[in-house]
């Protein structure tokens, strides 16, 4: 299991990893220098990309990353599940305004939309170009109960696909709580039509788990509960009330494929 590795971590929003196939203005020849010799050992790298730019809609406009469960907020019970598992985390935010709001939040980086406006995709794309693992956990930031053995579970399972995505069933995917290939996601966001999640998928030699095949590792599937309404809120903190799944629900109205 990875441990969190300190020796790469930088503080500048314009330090992306060599994989990607466009320049970045902001590089210095130093940090070129840096890209080039972290990308030796970038394929044993697992990273994480966490979305936090969405405009809550059907939360009233609350910024759901700091809604609390058990007395922690969401952003902060996520960031603590998957420095179990991975050498980075990644937010990416809609604006550098936003970014400030996770200042305090330690073993992080934020960076913010390059293509924006164009919802959970221009996100995946900023986040993928800047990690620096050929392995990419993504994650919406309304899911505080994120297990940290489902996701090594998800990596382990990446082989030779270019995405492991559990699924409830063939029109029901997790694209949410999934895991990628950097290489592949670059190639297809560099050329796509589509804003869809769906579509993305659709494009990828992708491993889809059934999420019965999880419940050895987490029996009540916690790890997919999604909060996406106040209401939701209410009844996870409720007395003796515990959080499960909402297979029928989405963060970013994309569990959903036809």
């Amino acid at each position: 299991m990875p441990g969190k590795r300190k020796d790469y971590e930088r503080g500048s929003d314009d330090f992306f990893s060599p994989l990607h196939p466009f320049h970045h203005p902001g590089l210095s020849a130093h940090d070129l220098s840096v890209r080039e010799s972290f990308f030796k050992g970038s394929i044993n790298v697992r990273s994480a990309v966490v979305l936090v730019g969405g405009e809550a809609r059907r939360a009233n406009g609350q910024e759901k990353y700091f809604f609390t469960y058990h007395g922690r907020t969401f952003i902060e019970r996520l960031v603590e599940s998957l420095q179990e598992v991975v050498d980075e985390i990644i937010l990416v935010a809609r604006d550098p305004e936003q970014c400030k709001r996770f200042h305090e939040i330690k073993g992080i980086r934020c960076i913010t939309d390059i293509r924006t406006g164009i919802g959970p995709i221009g996100g995946l794309h900023a986040g993928t170009l800047a990690a620096h693992g050929e392995f990419i956990f993504v994650s919406a930031c309304d899911m505080p109960c994120i297990n940290p053995e489902v996701i090594v579970h998800l990596f382990d399972c990446i082989e030779e696909y270019d995405a492991v995505i559990p699924s409830w069933n063939p029109r029901m995917l997790e694209p949410l709580h999934a895991v990628y290939r950097r290489t592949a996601l670059l190639t297809y966001l560099e050329h796509h039509d589509s804003l869809s999640l769906r579509a993305m998928v659709k494009s990828l030699s992708a491993r889809f788990v059934p999420v019965d095949e999880l419940k050895i590792i987490d029996p009540d599937l916690r790890t997919f509960t999604n909060i996406n309404k106040p209401e939701d809120l209410e009844h996870i903190n409720a007395p003796g009330s515990e959080p499960g799944p909402h297979p029928t629900g989405s963060p970013l109205d994309n569990k959903t494929f036809k």
